[in-house]
């Protein structure tokens, strides 16, 4: 018989105060500087959901779509700013996959993990969609397929992804001073324009454009909260702060930075973009298929603004489409690591890149480059409803995470940082029935597209189960 006076709950308490390491961790070179952090946080902040889904949103919900903004811009910093907490409690570039491994054991990875695949993937097929829109503004490229532009533009950013992590953190760090230089540049834009009463397309901006096209609510409330799915994924990527945290040398000072300026962005890139943009034009004036900020300049007169902005828009789809490959490779090798992923999305190559989680991503990505053969009117709206339900999955993820995390800290088996999420467990709690909530919207009132979404979650569900088991033997 053992005379070990120590009892079992002891014991667990003991080797959860031992620092974890996550073995997905290794191999990888901390060569992202504070700049290139700071500014992912802000492209992640700035994607392809503003630039281009904005002008559908806004002919569905018109001017009640910056309020829709500014509520899951409060949660999606909730969400943040719970991650930058358990980031300093250990920085690892599989982030949430990792917390979930470390609160929820490898099968709450595996799912975590998983759907952030699933995210990015749909993602992906967003983005190279609206890179082809996009191109198809400028004539000459009127007549070359959809399909085509997709497939050339998911080439050159694999292959940018392919080379070296420092060649992803400058491509992004430039890609972000693009899109915060024209989000300003419009803003600056259009306040002049409000300021000297200068007509565009024969209409006086001003407030007037809101209270004579139907107020704040001209397509009812109920507009306002079905656009919220597509809402939620135009906050997609500001967890991205979290998993390049385990490729940077000084993650302590670096993501709490990163992470306290994304509520001013918020307020200031999307609710002061879409408030700017109701007010210079009826909101009437916006459309699916085009960005709503080449619709304004493209409707000032200026030869060739209209073609600028639209390039402007085109690096953001291509920025976005960069920062998902990136994290995808780093969760894939997480998963891969623990048995939960193909062996060969473990890879690193010799520039310590996880190829092969991103040549996995880039192949599913393929799949939207059919889709833009098959469906190209459709292929944008629904593959940014799939993306929605990877968004709230990976969301949830992280505040139950969190949650767990403040309980253990509570019961003294954890030391919280100074930099922390407050009102725990409520804020967690909250954030995750706002998230539920979009998911029944979407299915309530979100069209065919919306419903056959959510019946989606059956055969996802399905298809986690059966891998799980097919993988729980390594895992």
């Amino acid at each position: 018989m053992s005379t070990d006076p120590r009892t079992t709950s002891d014991i667990a308490s003991q080797q959860a105060d031992v620092e974890l390491d996550d073995s997905g961790d290794a191999g990888y070179a901390k060569t992202l500087a504070p700049r290139h952090i700071s500014m992912i946080a802000i492209g992640g902040a700035i994607g392809t959901g503003l630039f281009l889904g904005a002008g559908g949103n806004l002919a569905k919900a018109g001017p009640s779509l910056a309020i829709s903004y500014a509520v899951a811009g409060v949660f999606a910093f909730f969400v943040v700013r719970a991650l930058g907490e358990l980031v300093l409690h250990r920085p690892s570039s599989g982030s949430f996959v990792s917390y979930a491994r470390e609160f929820l054991g490898e099968k709450g990875a595996y799912i975590a993990g998983w759907m952030y695949v699933l995210n990015w993937s749909t993602t992906g097929m967003a983005d190279i969609t609206a890179v082809a829109l996009y191109v198809h503004y400028w004539s000459v490229f009127s007549s070359v397929p959809q399909w085509v532009l997709a497939l050339v533009a998911l080439a050159v950013v694999l292959s940018i992804n392919l080379i070296s992590v420092r060649l992803f953190g400058e491509m992004e760090f430039w890609f972000a001073i693009i899109k915060v230089a024209a989000i300003v540049l419009f803003l600056v834009v259009g306040i002049v324009l409000l300021a000297t009463q200068h007509q565009i397309a024969g209409q006086t901006p001003g407030l007037h454009m809101i209270s004579d096209n139907g107020g704040w609510f001209p397509r009812g409330v109920l507009q306002m909260i079905v656009v919220l799915q597509s809402v939620v994924f135009a906050y997609a990527a500001i967890e991205m702060v979290g998993v390049t945290a385990g490729e940077t040398a000084d993650p302590a000072k670096v993501v709490p930075r990163a992470i306290n300026s994304i509520s001013w962005r918020i307020l200031i890139f999307y609710v002061g973009s879409i408030v700017m943009l109701v007010l210079l034009l009826p909101w009437t004036a916006y459309s699916a298929g085009e960005s709503p900020f080449v619709t304004v300049f493209s409707k000032l007169g200026v030869p060739g603004i209209g073609g600028i902005m639209n390039a402007v828009v085109l690096t953001a789809a291509m920025s976005s489409l960069n920062s998902g490959l990136y994290s995808t490779g780093r969760i894939l090798r997480s998963l891969a690591a623990a048995g939960s992923a193909p062996a060969f999305t473990g890879r690193m190559s010799r520039t310590q890149v996880p190829y092969g989680g991103i040549l996995l991503t880039a192949t599913a990505a393929l799949i939207g480059v059919a889709l833009n053969a098959w469906l190209p009117g459709e292929a944008f709206e629904i593959v940014v409803n799939i993306a929605s339900l990877g968004v709230i999955s990976t969301w949830i993820m992280i505040m139950v995470c969190h949650a767990l995390f403040v309980r253990r800290a509570r019961a003294g088996h954890a030391e919280r940082p100074a930099y922390r999420l407050g009102f725990s467990p409520w804020i967690e709690l909250v954030t995750i029935a706002f998230l539920l909530f979009v998911v029944v919207e979407m299915g309530v009132s979100g069209g065919t597209v919306g419903r056959w979404t959510v019946l989606l979650i059956v055969p996802i569900a399905a298809a986690l189960t059966a891998g799980w088991y097919a993988l729980r033997r390594r895992a």
